[in-house]
């Protein structure tokens, strides 16, 4: 998405990583630390040169090269352990140390839920949200109290 899309829409894109109210709000990819060969392949596809080189596809090619990396990427899970791919315990701290938030909201991981931890003596809590292939979701805070909702 970029700014034709928030422009139509009506949408604000926020920064990853961003705080809104006091939460702080990212993809998640970042703390996936342990997973070196997707951290190899987040850093070539933020890159500039290759957006562009992407971007300059026509719309069949790059639906096409866009469908052969989903395969790709779920062969490769399957050839990964869970705790690879899930998020590093010392990278969601120092996120939490960082920011100075105790409320971090994120996807990515795909595995749905709130996980409570304590940072340097303060209660925290990670909402992960759900993806959109299966049973996806979002997370509603009302009267400062967050839930998640599935669809």
């Amino acid at each position: 998405m970029g700014e034709a899309f928030a422009s139509a829409t009506g949408a604000t894109l926020l920064a990853d990583p961003s705080i809104v109210d006091g939460t702080l709000l990212m993809h998640g990819d970042t703390l996936c630390t342990d997973d070196l060969d997707y951290q190899a392949w987040r850093r070539t596809a933020r890159s500039a040169d290759w957006q562009r080189e992407f971007l300059a596809k026509p719309v069949v090619l790059r639906r096409e090269t866009v469908q052969g990396l989903r395969e790709k990427s779920k062969a490769v899970i399957q050839a990964k352990t869970a705790e690879i791919m899930d998020v590093n315990d010392a990278a969601v701290a120092a996120a939490f140390r960082h920011h100075g938030v105790t409320r971090l909201v994120h996807g990515h991981t795909h595995r749905p839920g709130v996980h409570r931890i304590m940072v340097d003596g303060r209660r925290c809590e990670r909402w992960v949200l759900p993806d959109w292939y299966g049973r996806g979701g979002y997370l509603e805070i009302a009267d400062r109290k967050p839930r998640l909702v599935r669809w």
